[in-house]
């Protein structure tokens, strides 16, 4: 229980704006998408790996990549921000989420990512 007090309460996960998510991409950050495949074929990030919230404990991700979360408007990406800091991994938390993404006038695309 400790540790999953320790998990929502820890060290706050650094919060990005849109233009920085793009720039840290640049650089060769990953943005991970945690949206149900519903909302995903509304519109994504391209070049996001897609992997729903609920599969995130079980997902194999890279290690030495920043990696960035990202949801619908930031709440959830929050939260799985905060279960990959606790697994050691470098994230961080897109803010405002693809909202936010869109209203920057940052690109997406919608159906499946090629």
């Amino acid at each position: 229980m400790f540790r999953f007090l320790k998990t929502l309460l820890g060290s706050p996960v650094p919060g990005l704006t849109p233009r920085e998510a793009q720039d840290l991409t640049r650089q060769g950050a990953l943005i991970l998408d945690v949206r149900e495949q519903a909302e995903r074929a509304q519109g994504f990030i391209p070049g996001s790996r897609h992997v729903p919230l609920g599969d995130l404990g079980r997902a194999d991700l890279p290690q030495g990549q920043v990696l960035i979360c990202q949801c619908a408007s930031g709440h959830r990406s929050a939260l799985a921000a905060r279960q990959l800091q606790a697994r050691g991994l470098d994230v961080r938390n897109l803010q405002g989420g693809l909202q936010a993404w869109q209203a920057a006038g940052l690109p997406t695309r919608r159906g499946k990512q090629t």
